[in-house]
């Protein structure tokens, strides 16, 4: 059963207008488009295809925000690095994310989805820029630890750990075998319940 028995998509933006109201408290999730971002959503909300998965990248093309409790929102971010789409998309997502980061002062979380394998990119680095311009804490959830035996899956974890230098804490996820998921939904809750800094 779900966490989030009343959890329920709310709404998909394109622009900073079309975002509802700034209010209560939200977190971003944002990741590249392969890096497993919508499977790790409906493993930590504990929802089949509450965030739709496909099997073409890049498909999260809007900023899509989801009720999980009353004043508390989730929001999937547009995946980013991978997609085949022309580069004034590609721009309009840049400055769609930074705006997103500037104006909601309801966020007050980001997990942050790498695939373990590749570690983090140029673009997850952005991201973390982002939130830190922001003060917004950040969770890093390296997917699909499955792919790897534990001794390589443990030094991923440190080898991100080690770049990011206490900026944001880290651990191993897997939506298929579902590794990490207490950490990450206890992760989000903590978010959530704690406002940012004004």
């Amino acid at each position: 059963m779900s966490q989030y028995p009343n959890a329920a998509f709310i709404k998909s933006a394109n622009a900073l207008d079309q975002f509802p109201v700034d209010s209560g408290s939200e977190v971003a999730v944002a990741g590249r488009s392969n890096a497993g971002k919508s499977s790790a959503i409906n493993i930590i909300v504990n929802r089949r295809q509450f965030a739709r998965t496909s099997k073409t990248p890049g498909r999260t093309q809007l900023v899509n925000f989801f009720k999980l409790s009353d004043g508390q929102r989730l929001v999937d971010l547009p995946g980013y690095g991978f997609a085949r789409v022309a580069d004034s998309m590609r721009e309009h997502w840049g400055e769609l994310l930074s705006g997103y980061f500037q104006i909601r002062q309801s966020l007050s979380g980001l997990l942050l989805v790498a695939d373990m394998r590749r570690r983090l990119t140029d673009y997850d680095r952005a991201m973390l820029q982002f939130a830190a311009d922001v003060q917004v804490p950040v969770h890093v959830l390296l997917t699909k630890a499955d792919k790897l035996k534990r001794g390589p899956a443990a030094a991923a974890v440190f080898e991100v750990q080690r770049e990011l230098a206490g900026r944001a804490t880290v651990q191993a996820f897997s939506a298929t075998s579902r590794l990490g998921e207490d950490q990450a939904r206890q992760k989000l809750e903590d978010f959530l319940r704690t406002p940012r800094p004004a």
